[in-house]
């Protein structure tokens, strides 16, 4: 059983999400559309996809300011900026998408704004600004609780390695080991649950990929584990009607299209992604796994 136990979404409901429309005075507009939807009170990773009349806005960074309704949207009163950060740009491989991502701190309840300035090279400046509530847990499993240890099959479950992913990239070395497993090891864990071969939208990539990329620098120094979004992806064939929802995804909360989690040595989750995670991002959570050492028994 999970130590943490996950509030179940209302349809609609799911991070409060409200992709908004921005323009300048010139009245050139564009999208911000938010790719971290399940947040939380306290500190959390937030990352944005800000597009505007050419396509993908990709300046190296943005600055982004938070602002709080404490009267709700209605009353259109906000105050702040409560927090004014710097979010870095993160490039998807193959360079066709990317998102800007930074970590900002939720201190209250309710409903908030983020905002962010895009420099135009005119001197103009667009602000993107995404709307959200605030509540007092995340519906997937935050940082702090311990993983869920989740009995996934691997390929000694399975005649061949189509039926445990619905992507063309198949990297057996991420379908050695159940999280059950991983977890009684004291190594680091890094968990991708993704369905590569519908990911489709703004904020998703390849994800199972780039974890290919971390397990062939880490190599055995930590566990890795793809656990495909659907339990039958040799019978979907991109049909999606046929598509059995994979059971694990209750026990982690799961709400959204892919996600990525860094379990510490004590079983702990230290670090959580949800949608696209550039390998940086994986890569710097990993090493301070890695760093912080074997707890006591």
């Amino acid at each position: 059983m999970p130590a943490f136990a996950a509030p179940q979404p209302t349809p609609g409901q799911v991070g409060g999400l409200e992709i908004q429309r921005w323009a300048d005075s010139s009245d050139r507009g564009g999208y911000a559309i938010l790719a971290t939807t399940d947040l939380a009170r306290g500190p959390q990773r937030f990352a944005v996809v800000l597009t505007d009349e050419t396509g993908l806005v990709n300046l190296p960074v943005v600055q982004m300011r938070t602002y709080y309704y404490r009267e709700g949207f209605e009353s259109g009163k906000r105050e702040g900026p409560a927090e004014t950060v710097t979010a870095r740009f993160h490039e998807f491989p193959l360079g066709t998408r990317g998102l800007y991502a930074t970590s900002l701190d939720f201190n209250e309840l309710g409903d908030w704004e983020v905002e962010a300035d895009v420099p135009r090279s005119d001197g103009s400046v667009l602000k993107a600004a995404v709307r959200f509530s605030i509540g007092h847990r995340t519906y997937s499993l935050p940082v702090g609780a311990v993983a869920d240890a989740s009995v996934n099959r691997t390929l000694k479950d399975v005649p061949s390695i189509g039926y445990l992913t619905t992507g063309s990239h198949r990297d057996p070395g991420l379908y050695q080991t159940t999280i059950a497993d991983a977890l009684m090891t004291m190594k680091p864990t890094i968990v991708v649950f993704a369905s590569p071969a519908f990911c489709t939208n703004a904020v998703c990539g390849p994800q199972v990929e780039v974890l290919s990329e971390i397990r062939e620098e880490f190599g055995a120094r930590a566990n890795y584990v793809h656990i495909d979004y659907y339990e039958n992806p040799h019978e979907i064939q991109g049909d999606l009607t046929k598509a059995v929802p994979s059971k694990h995804l209750a026990a982690w909360g799961l709400t959204s299209q892919e996600w990525t989690y860094v379990i510490g040595r004590d079983g702990k989750i230290t670090a959580r992604f949800e949608n696209f995670a550039p390998r940086k991002e994986i890569k710097d959570a990993l090493e301070a796994a890695l760093a912080a050492g074997v707890p006591p028994r």
